[in-house]
C-alpha cells in the first residue's frame, strides 16, 4: 500500500476527505459547522480543511464511539482545556443533536468539576446554559436530593 498526494487508499483525494468530513459535520452540528468554516475563510482556510477532513472526517467518524460518547468526551477535555467557551457552545448544540439531554450535559460538566476545579465547570456550565436558552431549554427540571 501506498502513501503520500498520488495514493488512492482509505479516504481518496484530499476533497473527497474534505467532503466526508463536512458531510459528518452536517450530521451533528445542525449547520454551525459552515459557520467556523467560513470564519477561517480569509484567515486560514488550511486550518478549516484540517478541522473539516481531518478531526470530523477521519477522527470523528470512527465507528468505535458513539457520537453521543465522542461529544461527552469532548465536552469533559474542552471543560478541563478552559478558556474554550466558543468551541464548548459548540458542541453542546452537537451534543444535544446527537441525542444528549441537557441533564445529561449538566450532569458531565457538574462531574467535570471533581478534576478540573470549580472554576472551569462552572464556565463550562454557563456556556452550556446560553445554549440552553437559546433552544428553549430553560428552565431545566433540578433532582433535587435529600
Amino acid at each position: 500500500m501506498t502513501s503520500g498526494p498520488d495514493s488512492t487508499d482509505r479516504a481518496t483525494t484530499r476533497q473527497q476527505r474534505f467532503e466526508h468530513g463536512r458531510e459528518v459535520l452536517g450530521r451533528i452540528d445542525g449547520g454551525a459547522g459552515e459557520q467556523v468554516i467560513a470564519s477561517l475563510a480569509d484567515v486560514s482556510p488550511e486550518l478549516a480543511h484540517q478541522v473539516v477532513a481531518w478531526g470530523f472526517g477521519e477522527i470523528y467518524s470512527r465507528p468505535e464511539l458513539a457520537p453521543r460518547d465522542r461529544q461527552l468526551v469532548t465536552l469533559g477535555m474542552l471543560t478541563a482545556l478552559g478558556g474554550c467557551e466558543p468551541q464548548l457552545r459548540f458542541h453542546v448544540n452537537a451534543a444535544l443533536n446527537v441525542g444528549l439531554t441537557p441533564q445529561q450535559i449538566v450532569e458531565a460538566l457538574l462531574h467535570s468539576a471533581g478534576y478540573c476545579g470549580f472554576p472551569r465547570a462552572l464556565n463550562a456550565t454557563l456556556a452550556a446554559k446560553q445554549v440552553f436558552a437559546e433552544r428553549g431549554l430553560l428552565p431545566l427540571t433540578e433532582d433535587r436530593r435529600a
